[in-house]
């Protein structure tokens, strides 16, 4: 019992449903960036490059042989087109988890400033601020009477 005690516990705190969340909108994104990349980065640069379709770009090791059977009978190849394709891929997602965990960044720093009354901070912040300006408040009084 302890198990599905655990599970209703993890389920219920929301851990579950924000990660299943994140794992929606991460595939998602996926489909938009390979969209990105595939048709609106890839075409200019092909277009650049006198029409080189870089997803189609391989070096063949060995061309297919009609005359075997089987695996013998395949060609041999390196697609290091698409490798490029997907690589820019991944450029661009990185690129954009950068920017999206600095803003993120940036807006819990600004909530964390309880001077900054542009975002609201969290109580626990302000009650916390409040005591370190009480304390150091306290400490130059005492400090004055010595």
């Amino acid at each position: 019992m302890g198990i599905l005690t655990e599970f209703k516990e993890f389920a219920v705190k929301g851990n579950m449903i924000d990660m299943a969340i994140g794992i929606i909108i991460g595939t998602a994104f996926n489909n938009v960036v390979q969209t990105l990349v595939k048709k609106v980065l890839l075409p200019p640069l092909s277009y650049l490059t006198d029409g080189i379709n870089y997803e189609d770009k391989k070096w063949v090791l060995r061309d297919a042989n009609p005359d075997l059977t089987g695996d013998a009978a395949k060609a041999i190849e390196i697609g290091y087109g698409e490798f490029f394709q997907v690589s820019l891929d991944f450029l661009v997602i990185g690129f954009t988890v950068f920017l999206v965990v600095k803003g993120m960044n940036k807006l819990r720093n600004r909530s964390h400033d309880s001077k900054d009354k542009t975002v609201v901070t969290p109580k626990d912040i302000e009650l916390l601020s409040d005591l370190k300006e009480l304390m150091k408040e306290q400490n130059e009084l005492l400090s004055k009477k010595s």
